[in-house]
């Protein structure tokens, strides 16, 4: 279905609207930047909302963008290579990689023989999403339980002969499966350094075929019903899992991305082909993965209902390896990035999403009972029962949240919902009727947990034209992306209006077409592209990581800076990734002393017999591998500071 766009304009005419939208945005630099520091560029936007951006000799000929932040590491400089470099004074652990052995009786790592069997008992592949958790009462003792999402496989780099998807053998596919889903990994301290427990009774590996159970309004629809889920409230398996979030109450939830390429055929089913289209399911063409070529769950000729199982936010209990996962289907269906957690002051809790495709939404889930900090049993209902919400950004600078509830505004039986069940599976289409702001692929969004202030993540949107800018998005063929922040009216996250404001245009300054914008503090390692993933240490400040600032002479990386005072939006440089790889999931010990993040698809782009690096093992018998790494401050002190 098309994706529309709701927002205000001043004029009926479109090149009066340009005009106004012009006259916004130079007004909300002017809030945060003194005039001096901006020039407005043309070059390059195609008629498109004229942006104002540093002029590259002020954002290069800055200190090193040490005035005025509290980030004191030493900028790691630009470039590419084979490794992985991380700022001076610090030191970089590979903790886990593709393959190392996870559960009891796991064998070792054989690239040139490997199984199914064994990769199901092994750390799977690309890890995205890292989740630290602290044993429960020992938030400063030296044991931890660690979770990775493992997003995707890539046969050219998992396999010898690189094979294409097409021509891998059922065997092969099994071990893709193997090799998706998640890991849950105990990590003990010693002698200030985090090490993998083997053999722990909490490993466990989370697969495509793990039972699992749908809760929520959605359960038991009759869309859900399947051969695997008769009553539809049993589920299969999950995969494509890509961000996360972690609970108040020490569960983690996984977040169901890019599901839409793992089916095989194309269904003839009328009743779905509407959701199917909206979803991009099912690929047209050639596939990305095959699996349905051997297993007809995922054949849609066979099982037009089964992509229905997946797009959702999943909860896992990371202390109990016995535990059923549940996906939770009042957070709605479609493709999540990440799942952020925020116990409001009335003690309700809020849940930011975003549905990582171009033209896509923000969305706000508000549960209906309250947090207990004592009891568990209580807390893991809250995400059963709730209102979903979809945000719509106001060219004035507000934002009004949408709720998505059935028999409400256009969503009833005229336009196809027949129930609230309707409404969740649906998400995106009952999004497109309450007139949702189409974005510029909303990845990560967070709540920082010192100011409140929710930071949401755009990578980019190469697709956008400069007919469709609009004050949130205000470049057209945005490729380098943007960050917006989010304020609740005193803090209360329940709200239907808050404001809305521009972080960071990203983008490289000496690219004038760019049109990028930075403080003129931004020192020449500082700018970046494609913001992606997001955390924040315990002072507040931002740490971002990217996915597709790679190119001739540059690679994805980690980037910080501070969210308040001078140092606001002043991006230092922490660590840069090898050839290929994507910087994600990061996160932060609770004492701040211990960085983790995934190391993701290194060498991608090149193959498993020629490969770009042999990050991290730098064997010529060893393939590069996917992995999760620690970062330490070689004196033992807080990160950044």
């Amino acid at each position: 279905m098309k994706n529309t766009n709701s927002f205000d304009t001043c004029s009926d005419d479109l090149a009066v609207e340009r005009l106004c939208v012009n006259s916004d945005i130079d007004r909300i630099i002017a809030q945060r930047y003194s005039r001096r520091d901006v020039l407005k560029l043309a070059a390059g936007l195609g008629g498109a909302a004229l942006y104002p951006a540093f002029a590259a000799s002020e954002v290069l000929a800055s200190n090193g963008g040490a005035a005025g932040t509290t980030l004191t590491f030493p900028e790691v400089k630009r470039g590419a290579d084979e490794n992985l470099e991380v700022a001076e004074g610090y030191r970089a652990e590979v903790l886990i990689r593709w393959g190392d052995p996870l559960l009891a009786g796991s064998e070792s790592f054989d690239p040139l023989h490997q199984t199914a069997a064994a990769q199901s008992r092994q750390f799977g592949c690309n890890n995205d999403y890292v989740g630290f958790i602290p044993f429960p009462g020992q938030e400063h003792r030296a044991r931890a339980l660690l979770f990775a999402n493992h997003e995707f496989t890539q046969s050219t780099l998992m396999f010898p002969g690189s094979p294409r998807p097409k021509d891998l053998s059922k065997e092969q596919i099994d071990i893709e499966i193997a090799a998706q889903g998640a890991s849950v990994v105990e990590l003990e301290q010693v002698a200030q350094r985090w090490r993998v427990c083997r053999n722990s009774a909490f490993s466990r590996r989370i697969t495509p075929w793990t039972p699992m159970r749908l809760d929520g309004p959605a359960a038991g629809s009759a869309r859900l019903q399947s051969p695997y889920s008769k009553s539809g409230h049993a589920s299969l398996g999950t995969y494509a899992n890509c961000g996360g979030g972690l609970t108040p109450w020490g569960t983690v939830l996984s977040a169901e991305e890019n599901f839409n390429f793992y089916f095989y055929g194309a269904s003839r089913d009328r009743i779905e082909a509407e959701n199917h289209r909206r979803l991009g399911t099912p690929v047209t063409g050639n596939p990305r993965y095959h699996w349905g070529r051997f297993y007809e769950r995922w054949n849609l000729g066979v099982h037009p209902n089964e992509p229905l199982h997946v797009g959702w936010i999943v909860e896992i209990d990371p202390f109990n390896p016995d535990s059923v996962p549940v996906k939770h289907t009042a957070l709605g269906r479609f493709k999540h990035e990440a799942c952020s957690l925020h116990i409001n002051r009335d003690g309700r809790l809020v849940a930011y999403m975003g549905d990582d495709q171009y033209f896509e939404y923000v969305y706000r889930y508000v549960s209906t009972g309250r947090f207990r900090p004592d009891d568990r049993a209580n807390n893991r209902l809250l995400l059963n029962e709730g209102v979903l919400f979809v945000a719509e950004f106001r060219d004035n600078g507000s934002l009004v949240w949408h709720p998505l509830e059935y028999g409400r505004g256009p969503l009833t039986e005229r336009n196809g919902f027949r129930s609230q069940a309707d409404v969740l599976i649906d998400t995106r289409k009952a999004a497109d009727l309450v007139g949702a702001t189409p974005m510029d692929r909303p990845e990560d969004v967070e709540v920082n947990p010192v100011s409140g202030e929710v930071f949401v993540m755009l990578t980019k949107n190469g697709e956008r034209s400069a007919g469709r800018v609009d004050r949130a998005n205000p470049r057209a063929n945005n490729t380098a992306g943007h960050i917006l922040t989010l304020k609740a009216p005193d803090n209360d996250h329940t709200q239907r209006e808050f404001h809305w404001d521009l972080f960071l245009l990203a983008g490289n300054p000496d690219d004038r077409g760019m049109a990028s914008s930075y403080p003129e503090r931004t020192s020449r390692a500082g700018w970046l592209q494609n913001p992606d993933n997001c955390t924040f240490d315990r002072e507040g400040r931002l740490w971002i990581a990217t996915d597709g600032n790679r190119g001739p002479g540059e690679c994805d990386g980690v980037w910080a800076c501070d969210t308040e005072g001078r140092g606001r939006a002043i991006c230092r440089r922490f660590i840069r990734m090898p050839y290929g790889a994507e910087a994600a999931g990061p996160c932060f010990s609770p004492d701040n002393r211990t960085f983790f993040a995934s190391v993701q698809h290194c060498a991608e782009g090149s193959s498993f017999d020629h490969p770009s690096t042999r990050w991290p093992d730098f064997k010529s018998d060893l393939p590069p591998r996917p992995a999760i790494i620690a970062v330490y401050r070689d004196d033992h002190g807080l990160i950044g500071s």
